[in-house]
This record gives C-alpha cells, sequence and structure tokens, in this order.
C-alpha cells in the first residue's frame, strides 16, 4: 500500500483524502514548523548565530569596568600603587585564559560562558556585599578576572565561526565596543555619581555587575555552538542541526555554508601539527604586536595624564574632558563598527594607529619638560590630545577582535589567541609596575615616547604585511594571513 502511495504522488496529482492520510502517517511537512516558527514574535527571527554577541557583551561590559578599575578609575583602594589590588584582574584574565588554551578542545563554547557569567555574578555579589572590606574586593577582582579570561578566547573564536561572511566584522567588533561603553560607565560613576549619592564605589560598581552578569548568562543559554565544533568529532548530523538554527531564516544556505566548513576542517586535518605551528608564525606575529598595541590605547599613564592635565588646565570647577575622554573611545568604536565589513579592517586600524602614533608623540614632547606638567597652557593641549587620541583609539581596536578569529589555523587557534590574550595582559601588569617605582613626571616622557615610535614602526610593518579579509571565509583569510606581505587595503 505505501509503494501504491508513493507511486501516485511522483506521477500525478493526489486526491485530498489521500495526501491527508500521508501527513498524518508521515513525518511532518518542513513548511508546517517554518511558519510556526515565524509566527512567535521578535526573538524567533533574530538570528541565531547573534546571540552568542548577545550575551557575551553585556559580560564584556562589566569586564571593560572592572579594566578601567584596575588603570586608575578607582578611588577605595589606590591603584597608582603597586599593590596586589591594582594588577590582581589582569592575573585572573590571564588564569582564566590559559585554562582555555587546555580545554577548549574538549568542551563546547556554552560551557565558558556560563562559567565566566558566575564568576562575574560572584564577584559582583562580594562586591555589594563587602564594599569596603580590601580582601573581599580583592577576592572579587580574582573571580571577576578569571570569569573574562574564561570566556574572552572561546568567544574570539566561536565568534569567527558563526557569524556571516559579510557580519563576522560587525559582531567580533562588539568586543570592544562591550569593553569600551564598561570603560565610560566606570569613568562616570567614579568621576561623579558616588559622589552625589554619596555610596560606597565598589557597592555600585558590585550592583551594575549583577545586573550585568545576570543578563549574560541568561542570553549566553541561547547561544548555539558551532557547526566546526561537531565536525571535528565526525559528528555531522549534530553539526548539521546547529547550522540550521545559525541559518533559521535562510534554509536553503545551510547545505553550502555546512560544506565551507567541512572544507576548514578537511584543510586543517590534512596538515600535521608541526606545518600549522609553522603557518602560524607570520599571522602569530601580525596578532602580537596588533593586540599589544590595544593595550596602549588605554593604559594607567593615559589615566594619569588626562586626570592631571584636567586638573591643572580645568582647576576643580569642572571635570567635563574626563567625560569627553572616555565617551569619544565609544564613539571611535562605533564609527569603526560601520566600516569593518564595508570599507574594511586593514585601512579603518591603520588612520587609527597612525594618529594614535602622531598624537603620543605629541604628548611626549609635552611631558619632554617637566615644568610643563604646572603650566596651565601645555596641560590644556595635553587634555585635548588625551581626549582626541581616545577617539583614534577606538577606530583603531575594533579590527583586533576580528583578526583573532581569522588569523590561525584550526587546530591551534585557541593556543595561539589564548597566548596573544595572555601577554596584552602581561603589558598592562608591567606597564602599572613601571609607573608605580617612577615619579608621574619621569615617566611621561620615555612612556609615551616610546609608545609612539613603536605605534609608527607598526603603521610601516601592517601596511606591508596586514591583510584585508572583509568578506572572506575563515578558510579564505587564513591563507591570506599566512602570507608574509600584503600590500592591498580594500
Amino acid at each position: 500500500m505505501s509503494g501504491m502511495q508513493t507511486t501516485s504522488v511522483a506521477a500525478g496529482p493526489v486526491p485530498q483524502k489521500e495526501t491527508i492520510i500521508l501527513a498524518t502517517v508521515g513525518p511532518p511537512e518542513p513548511p508546517k514548523p517554518a511558519v510556526t516558527v515565524n509566527n512567535n514574535g521578535y526573538f524567533s527571527r533574530v538570528k541565531k548565530g547573534n546571540s552568542v554577541v548577545s550575551g557575551v557583551f553585556f559580560l564584556l561590559v562589566y569586564g571593560g569596568m572592572d579594566l578601567a578599575s584596575s588603570l586608575g578609575w578607582n578611588h577605595t583602594f589606590n591603584v597608582f600603587l603597586f599593590t596586589e589590588y591594582s594588577y590582581c584582574w589582569f592575573i585572573g584574565v590571564i588564569i582564566g585564559a590559559f585554562a582555555t588554551i587546555l580545554t577548549m578542545s574538549y568542551l563546547p563554547k556554552q560551557v565558558y560562558y556560563v562559567l565566566g557569567a558566575l564568576l562575574q555574578l560572584t564577584g559582583s555579589i562580594i562586591f555589594t556585599a563587602a564594599p569596603g572590606d580590601y580582601a573581599s574586593c580583592l577576592a572579587a577582582r580574582y573571580l571577576a578576572g578569571l570569569g573574562i579570561g574564561l570566556l574572552t578566547v572561546p568567544f574570539l573564536i566561536h565568534n569567527a565561526e558563526v557569524a556571516g561572511t559579510n557580519f563576522r566584522g560587525v559582531s567580533a567588533g562588539l568586543e570592544q565596543c562591550a569593553l569600551a561603553l564598561g570603560i565610560e560607565v566606570q569613568v562616570i560613576y567614579i568621576t561623579e555619581w558616588s559622589s552625589i549619592v554619596g555610596a560606597e564605589p565598589n557597592l555600585i560598581h558590585g550592583i551594575i555587575g549583577i545586573v550585568l552578569s545576570l543578563l549574560g548568562l541568561g542570553l549566553s543559554a541561547l547561544s548555539v555552538e558551532s557547526p566546526i565544533f561537531y565536525l571535528r568529532r565526525n559528528q555531522e548530523t549534530m553539526a548539521r542541526q546547529c547550522q540550521e538554527k545559525l541559518l533559521a531564516n535562510c534554509p536553503n544556505c545551510v547545505s553550502k555554508a555546512l560544506d565551507e566548513a567541512r572544507l576548514y576542517v578537511a584543510e586543517s586535518d590534512s596538515r600535521s601539527l608541526g606545518e600549522e605551528l609553522v603557518a602560524s608564525v607570520g599571522p602569530f606575529l601580525k596578532l602580537l604586536f596588533f593586540r599589544c598595541f590595544v593595550a596602549f590605547s588605554f593604559s594607567l599613564p593615559l589615566t594619569m595624564s588626562i586626570i592631571s592635565s584636567t586638573a591643572v588646565a580645568e582647576g576643580s570647577s569642572s571635570g567635563w574632558p574626563l567625560y569627553v575622554f572616555i565617551t569619544l573611545r565609544l564613539v571611535g568604536t562605533g564609527v569603526a563598527l560601520c566600516f569593518l565589513d564595508t570599507l574594511g579592517r586593514k585601512a579603518v586600524s591603520l588612520v587609527g594607529l597612525a594618529c594614535m602614533a602622531g598624537l603620543m608623540l605629541g604628548l611626549a614632547i609635552l611631558y619632554s619638560d617637566p615644568l610643563n606638567i604646572i603650566a596651565w597652557k601645555p596641560m590644556v593641549q595635553a587634555c585635548n590630545i588625551g581626549m582626541a587620541l581616545q577617539a583614534f583609539a577606538g577606530l583603531f581596536v575594533c579590527s583586533s577582535s576580528v583578526y583573532m578569529g581569522e588569523a590561525f589555523p584550526m587546530r591551534v587557534k585557541a593556543s595561539l589567541v589564548g597566548l596573544i590574550v595572555i601577554i596584552e595582559q602581561l603589558i598592562h601588569v608591567i606597564v602599572i609596575a613601571c609607573v608605580s617605582f617612577v615619579s608621574s613626571e619621569d615617566i611621561y616622557f620615555p612612556y609615551f615616547l616610546s609608545a609612539s615610535i613603536t605605534m609608527l614602526l607598526g603603521v610601516i610593518f601592517f601596511a606591508v604585511s596586514l591583510p584585508e579579509t572583509k568578506r572572506m571565509t575563515l578558510r579564505q583569510a587564513g591563507h591570506r594571513f599566512q602570507r608574509w606581505y600584503d600590500l592591498s587595503f580594500y
């Protein structure tokens, strides 16, 4: 009987009654769930790949608050001194990133997001419960740093694997945008809100952290694993299910996207580990320097410079340059997001880096005379330069997040991305140590001069070696990064 029904379906029209019997006995027809999904509301129509960004975004905002707190924007305990409180958050990030290097090949990304959110939530609760206790706040900062370290490396890799080719730049760039937003929140309430409300700064920090951690924890539960994770384990069914969720709005694109993912995995499996390491030397050097410049774009000397120059230029009457200083960084990241997938990553980042280098050289010239630190006119200029520098810093930093997910071969990607994140944190610790052991009037000139010269050399190096990877698949972008030189800008 079933054979006769199959023949009648293929050969000609089927009576209405017979069609109903087939729909009841056989598997459900594809159009029915499609109609149901489309009518579920707004969230069902949002691409599932975006849930990765939306969940981690709030966790990174809280990470930006902790970053700013570690770099001078905290009045509770003196971060200008080389104490454990000043660098403990960076140590937590280092530990978390190292843990991901060891385990990321075995665990789904959602594990890191949930665990990172829980650690941040725990740290926020401790801040709220004991805002004035040094030991408690120290433990809270370690936990929050560990949480950020656990989720940063998986996010950079996961986002690159699930984001659409034409949307990967914006999606990854939101990492730096979230950090910039968190920095702005911390700067604003430390500068103004805490003095008005009269509350402990750490109490406000903890309350905001609880809200952000809960939002991030809830939204991270919606994230979809990358099909590449399952293809590496030969779990084709799971990989297809993930791809179908990611491309729910475009079911016709599932097979093509899955074929590209298979090619990406097969290409990596065809090479030995030694061959992948050799192919990673060039990309690693490029991204190491690139991400280190991100650490220089927001540092303790820059914080000290804008605070001291504002104090001389504006006195105690107004602190508006501090708000403009950090708002321009957020604006810069927003502008960069508009161009990462259109104009491209390379041109935008080089413009930002070149302007940063020139402005830091200007600061070095102003601070070359120690007497200028208390002179009104030079400090007005230093204040203006500091504000402008953050605008171009925001323009520069977003490309690093995209490149980190694109540059390396698949099997060594987690290890190399994690290693670069670790070195980035070590740079902050070293700079804090140098600032703590040298007086401010003696640190400004050598720091800004060395940073500006290094950045100018970086502009030249990146101009001839950094590839443009917009609208490329991960496989194509990896091939471009393995070239030792690449003069394309668009």
